[in-house]
């Protein structure tokens, strides 16, 4: 076959621009650290790169819920923390109170740290996190305890819808029942208490199942309560929004973050509170009476008790999660980097060759090309 000078000359440029294509490969790969810059230069690290890519934003994401995990339940707990120790000191007060050496006056001056005990509680049972109520369950923005709504007295049941007021005894709560003349009754269970608004005298009534009964149904006693023994107060005076809020905190897994307000925060247990002031107010208290109320704290103590140690079961396995998340985005970003990123020693390796390569050939092609007129005129 006869070669031609154009031949020659085509070939020759042909290999010079594909010289070219391979240095601005080089140079792409070089500068932008990547092994391809457009899908159609290979279409598997393409597709693997968007997968890949997909996987380290979900982790990265799940890292930011994880945080705001952190954040709500680190919250709740130190809430419940100070309201543990603060149970913890009403409970040593009315250990000390009962005693019958206090005189009325020491017992008023115990009632007025009891009030700020209960205000603080009130306000840990008001605690925020990012601008949001933690102990409301779903309704974060209004408070779950409105503390003008509690301890309304006696007289203010005839002024209220009777299914709106609960009354609050004895660690229980009370809902209404029925009325019958001037007579309310709220009932707990097989428990009620009856209200008689008779000013300036009300008249107070509990009614309860005798426990030496052996009857069945078993027969019901009924004692007299002093006025201030029970604390009227409306429903919405503590929240009890059951709804939860619930984060991803992994693909498909979600977590709880909120704790039940309910077990916690409630009208019987600022019922119960209110009940002790009212107690250590009135001078015909005794310190058995006092006593008696011991055991209502001991059960709301160990209320938040139970409710930290389920608290802080999930918190230890947002931990865990935490953990794994860290490992997930190293593999992850490895993975990423391994199928996109160019081996930038390779890159600058390839590329000097490829440039002396390049010399090579126009220098090759200056010496085929076929002289002119013009370089024997010279």
């Amino acid at each position: 076959m006869r070669v031609t000078q154009s031949m020659l000359s085509n070939n020759t440029l042909r290999h010079i621009n594909q010289g070219y294509e391979r240095l601005g490969k080089l140079q792409d790969q070089l500068s932008s650290q990547k092994k391809i810059t457009r899908a159609h230069q290979d279409p598997v690290v393409a597709m693997n790169g968007m997968r890949y890519r997909t996987q380290v934003t979900e982790v990265e994401q799940f890292k930011r819920n994880i945080a705001e995990v952190h954040n709500w339940m680190d919250t709740a707990d130190s809430a419940l923390d100070i309201t543990t120790q603060a149970l913890h000191r009403i409970r040593e007060l009315t250990v000390q109170a009962a005693n019958d050496s206090y005189e009325p006056e020491q017992r008023a001056n115990i009632a007025k740290e009891i009030e700020q005990l209960r205000a603080h509680i009130e306000s840990m049972a008001n605690t925020k996190s990012n601008n949001k109520y933690i102990f409301n369950g779903a309704n974060t923005t209004n408070a779950p305890v409105n503390a003008n709504m509690m301890n309304l007295g006696l007289n203010a049941i005839p002024n209220h819808q009777t299914d709106q007021l609960e009354v609050a005894f004895n660690g229980k709560v009370f809902s209404f029942d029925n009325v019958n003349g001037n007579s309310y009754t709220y009932v707990n269970g097989n428990e009620s208490i009856t209200i008689t608004i008779d000013q300036p005298t009300n008249a107070v009534t509990h009614t309860f199942p005798d426990p030496n009964s052996q009857a069945d149904p078993p027969a019901m006693i009924s004692e007299p309560l002093k006025e201030w023994e029970v604390t009227v107060s409306q429903k919405g005076a503590v929240s009890t929004n059951e709804q939860t809020i619930e984060i991803e905190i992994l693909k498909g897994v979600t977590l709880p973050v909120t704790v039940t307000p309910q077990n916690i925060f409630s009208n019987a247990l600022f019922g119960d509170i209110i009940r002790l002031e009212n107690a250590l107010k009135d001078p015909d208290t005794l310190g058995e009476d006092l006593s008696k109320l011991i055991s209502n704290f001991d059960h709301h103590i160990d209320q938040l008790v139970a409710e930290r140690a389920e608290l802080g079961a999930r918190i230890n396995r947002v931990e865990m999660v935490d953990r794994r998340l860290m490992d997930q985005e190293v593999i992850a970003k490895r993975i990423m980097s391994n199928n996109e990123d160019a081996d930038i020693e390779r890159v600058i390796m390839e590329l000097m060759i490829q440039e002396s390569t390049h010399r090579a050939a126009l220098s090759t092609g200056a010496r085929i090309m076929q002289p002119t007129l013009m370089d024997f005129l010279r």
